[in-house]
């Protein structure tokens, strides 16, 4: 049985934690990338330059956390941004409008999350008055309780209510068309889960590939569930190939790049 392939967009970015999330859920992890002066230094045998990119050999995308997306984006001027990244926002918006009119499986986190609800017509708040529930600290990812909309994918997965981890300032505002809100941070509000309500499109707010695996942790839900969930949408068997051992990604391919 062949493994599900999942595209991971990303310019200089670490990866690490995604691709391993994903290959131990069961799917085989390709990164897809452009060229630059970084990715031109390092050899990364799983990397695939975009310009030879076709959605049809994938039977899903995850699209990783990452910069603020532009506020033009979504028609607005920059009042709460911090450093964005228009490149990036060019690649991963054009392999997500590939996705989503051939009706294949999308998994967005943190950035990623954003990103759907943006392209389906939704905005985001620039910058959380109530941030100190989410941010990152010196001490690493925040954590709070989420609370599961009844009936959806993540109260199937956790429950109604369940701790997580956290590491944004921004947020959803305006929800997109066809998309609905899966979870929310019980604090403020905040939306930390959206789904679309036709299409196999799944978004987190928080970190599911920094709460499993190595980095799993004893104050929120493990998250590689959330990756199991997405194998098997995509048309895997997670249950039969599920293993830490299978999770190893070699760090010497990421040198010396942004870890988000």
């Amino acid at each position: 049985m062949r493994l599900p392939r999942i595209a991971i967009p990303e310019i200089d970015q670490d990866v690490t934690n995604y691709y391993n999330a994903v290959k131990a859920a069961g799917m085989e992890p390709v990164v897809i990338s452009v060229q630059s002066h970084n990715i031109a230094r390092t050899y990364q045998q799983e990397y695939l330059d975009y310009s030879e990119f076709n959605y049809t050999s994938y039977q899903g995308l995850l699209l990783p956390g990452g910069l603020d997306i532009c506020p033009s984006r979504y028609g607005q001027k920059n009042t709460g941004c911090m450093k964005t990244f228009k490149d990036m926002d060019d690649l991963q918006f054009s392999i997500l409008d590939d996705f989503v009119k051939s009706g294949r499986p999308v998994l967005g986190i943190c950035r990623g999350h954003q990103m759907i609800n943006v392209y389906f017509g939704g905005t985001l708040i620039q910058d959380l008055e109530t941030k100190e529930h989410h941010i990152w600290t010196r001490k690493g990812d925040n954590m709070h309780m989420c609370r599961a909309e009844e009936g959806s994918w993540l109260a199937e997965l956790y429950g109604k209510e369940f701790p997580i981890n956290s590491s944004h300032h921004q947020a959803a505002d305006l929800i997109g068309k066809d998309l609905v809100t899966a979870a929310v941070c019980p604090v403020d509000g905040c939306v930390e889960s959206i789904r679309h309500t036709s299409k196999e499109i799944y978004g987190v707010q928080w970190h599911p590939e920094r709460m499993c695996l190595a980095h799993k942790r004893s104050d929120t839900v493990n998250g590689l569930p959330i990756f199991r969930y997405f194998c098997s949408v995509c048309g895997g068997s997670p249950d039969k190939f599920v293993s830490d051992q299978n999770a190893v990604c070699q760090s010497h391919i990421m040198e010396n790049r942004m870890g988000l």
